[in-house]
């Protein structure tokens, strides 16, 4: 099983009203919980890990997980609100602003967390419940108590604007990714993370340096570029499609690429280790294609394997 340890929250996305104004639809969402139903949907055994409200929007997260086959064992269920997240799209692009005080995912905390059942073979970590405290704290402890004999894969997925303490969070960030076995970023991530450091191919190397084994760069319409400790950078175009927004389009990719490496057989810690650039490329290319399905329709709403063709 894939565990995917992070945020699990509503999207309010905008839609107009029939009175001719806007409004918001709430949208279940976050990066970790949009990564999980991808790869429910694909046909993969997952898992996610969660702080989630028993509140109206809780079940309505519940729910969703529950019927794209991902396994709620180790959710937490706690008496605090939802986290809130209200999309602005413009041209199809999705920025966002973030009420998060005291909401059931930000405050899981270590002693929440049971420990990982050996069924478990890898980790995914990501999003915004890395960044604030006590739910950031919560998931490096996680990875640092169980991630030493599993895969461990991690998206940053940087929200600049979310970030209260630069600092701290860049510090238990740089510690968690010298942890992992992949790393995928976006562009946009890595220059945030490395501005001292010119170009995407030094970047990325940086990343190798520090312990990473695979490491994946998006650029939107442009495709990825992926980098292993020997030969050349390995890119993947985008799929073409007629894009409706990007909401969860990178999380749509992560979890291609997990489900094909699982299926691969590449996703031990030694087996990520050991990755061809074959195998790389083929785990890029399948995050493409699921991704190019779902930024073809409105919010996160992952594809489902028979719609792959």
């Amino acid at each position: 099983m894939i565990l995917c340890c992070g945020e699990a929250l509503i999207d309010m996305i905008p839609e107009a009203t029939v009175s001719g104004g806007e409004g918001f639809v709430p949208h279940v969402g976050g990066a970790v919980f949009n990564t999980a139903v991808g790869l429910g949907r694909l046909g993969a055994s997952v898992g996610l890990l969660s702080g989630i409200s028993e509140d109206r929007f809780g079940a309505q997260l519940i729910a969703r997980l529950e019927e794209s086959h991902v396994v709620t064992d180790a959710v937490v269920r706690l008496d605090r609100p939802t986290t809130m997240a209200f999309v602005n799209l413009s041209g199809g692009h999705a920025t966002y602003d973030f009420y998060d005080e005291n909401t059931a995912g930000r405050m899981i905390a270590p002693e929440n967390v049971a420990p990982i059942e050996d069924t478990v073979e890898a980790l995914f970590f990501g999003g915004i419940s890395l960044a604030v405290e006590p739910c950031a704290d919560t998931y490096a402890d996680v990875l640092a108590r169980e991630g030493q004999s599993r895969a461990v894969m991690i998206d940053p997925n940087i929200r600049p604007g979310f970030i209260r303490e630069e600092a701290a969070y860049r510090a238990r960030l740089d510690k968690m990714l010298a942890q992992a076995d992949v790393v995928k970023v976006s562009d946009e991530d890595l220059a945030w993370l490395m501005p001292d450091l010119a170009g995407m191919d030094a970047r990325a190397a940086q990343l190798l340096a520090q312990g990473s084994a695979f490491v994946i760069v998006t650029c939107g319409s442009d495709g990825a570029r992926g980098y292993l400790h020997a030969g050349d950078p390995i890119v993947v175009p985008a799929e073409k499609t007629e894009v409706v927004d990007t909401v969860g389009a990178g999380d749509t990719f992560n979890s291609g690429v997990l489900a094909k490496l699982s299926e691969l057989g590449a996703l031990s810690k030694t087996a990520v280790r050991a990755l061809s650039a074959a195998q790389a490329e083929a785990a890029m290319a399948h995050g493409a294609k699921v991704a190019a399905v779902t930024v073809a329709r409105a919010g996160a709403n992952p594809p489902w394997a028979s719609e792959l063709g």
